[in-house]
């Protein structure tokens, strides 16, 4: 079996994945919305923008379904001291109405924000308060907690070593006979790092970068996929948090700075070949260049699984704000098709990622001609 046969009847497992993820999608919002509360006797309307931010963003619980919540450990250091507790002390709808008394201070929640808890709420029963622009007046902890998002990047990072010692310790085990199990899963993908992004960008220097290489290709595309899934029970949208994809952004500018040569520093600051005050002119804007660079990294990644998330989880949403299943005829068809799409731009975000990563690091460590 080639190569792209070997692609293509993964692709497919990844895709039936995909469609039973699918199929509790309808139960997943339904159990949410359905969590909305009632005042006076009416139904609130359903605030499709809050639902959807609500979902991609981070969160100190992990919600199961509903009402039904996993607390997380609060770590937070306020006043010399560590302070620690569950996150279901607080109130799990979030209106601020809870305050947590932990080592003879008192702290509230807001909007997944952890503030210092007025003596007496405000008129509106909160013991957080705001100015007209939206400046919190209670003073904030510093929170050290792990929350959806950390709890996430460890699985994710577990997972991974799991995977790939094992890989490692397959090959070493099997030298020169055919890859079996796990590794003829990613023996395809791994060698079309190497070959399709490591070596047309790097060159002959293409193995001393390989590890960074895979480990961001790997990380990435695992992560996405697993985003995928934002709004399902115990998902996560890591790398659609701007933190995370500026750490994997100043990864790839470090790898570049440390490894440059004279020659690329040359081009930045006394670009050969042309005049002495065209150097000076070009001087500021190659200097801008090298952080422009894994800042387009940062916000391309983090824009485009953001929008997507987004997308697929309005799309769902109109069943909720029409009130009517018969729309559900329409927009699940349509969240499928865009959900489909996402399968392929977890994979090409990954790719993009690395091979500009790469591309970046080869015009830092490439010989003068």
């Amino acid at each position: 079996m080639d190569c792209t046969r070997v692609l293509e009847f993964k692709f497919k497992r990844i895709v039936f994945v995909f469609t039973l993820f699918s199929a509790f999608l309808l139960q997943s919002f339904g159990a949410n919305a359905a969590s909305e509360p009632v005042e006076s006797g009416e139904k609130k309307k359903f605030e499709i923008g809050k639902f959807a931010l609500h979902h991609v963003a981070d969160s100190h619980s992990w919600n199961v379904i509903g009402d039904t919540y996993i607390g997380l450990p609060v770590i937070l250091y306020s006043e010399g001291q560590w302070i620690t507790f569950n996150s279901n002390d607080f109130m799990k709808d979030d209106n601020a109405t809870v305050v947590v008394e932990k080592g003879g201070q008192r702290f509230v929640k807001y909007h997944e924000k952890i503030y210092h808890a007025s003596d007496v709420a405000n008129e509106h029963g909160q013991y957080v308060s705001f100015d007209d622009k939206h400046h919190s007046l209670n003073s904030r902890p510093l929170d050290f907690s792990i929350t959806k998002n950390v709890c996430t990047l460890l699985l994710s990072v577990v997972v991974l070593l799991v995977i790939f010692i094992s890989v490692a310790n397959g090959y070493k085990k099997r030298q020169g006979k055919s890859p079996k199990g796990l590794q003829s899963w990613l023996e395809p993908i791994i060698l079309f790092v190497r070959d399709d992004i490591a070596k047309p960008n790097l060159g002959h220097k293409y193995e001393r970068f390989m590890p960074y290489l895979l480990t961001v290709f790997f990380f990435i595309w695992f992560n996405n996929m697993l985003g995928l899934v934002p709004f399902l029970p115990g998902g996560a949208n890591l790398t659609g948090n701007i933190a995370v994809t500026v750490v994997l952004a100043c990864a790839t500018l470090f790898m570049t700075v440390f490894n440059g040569n004279k020659n690329y520093w040359k081009h930045i600051f006394w670009m050969p070949g042309v005049p002495v005050p065209m150097k000076i002119f070009l001087m500021p804007i190659e200097l801008i260049g090298v952080f422009t660079k894994p800042i387009a990294l940062m916000i391309r990644l983090f824009a485009n699984i953001t929008a997507g998330h987004i997308l697929i989880i309005s799309l769902i949403s109109l069943i909720f704000v029409f009130d009517n299943l018969a729309v559900a005829a329409a927009s699940i068809p349509f969240a499928i098709f865009i959900g489909g799409i996402e399968l392929m731009v977890a994979f090409i975000q990954a790719f993009i990622f690395t091979i500009l990563s790469a591309l970046f690091i080869g015009m830092a460590v490439e010989d003068h001609h």
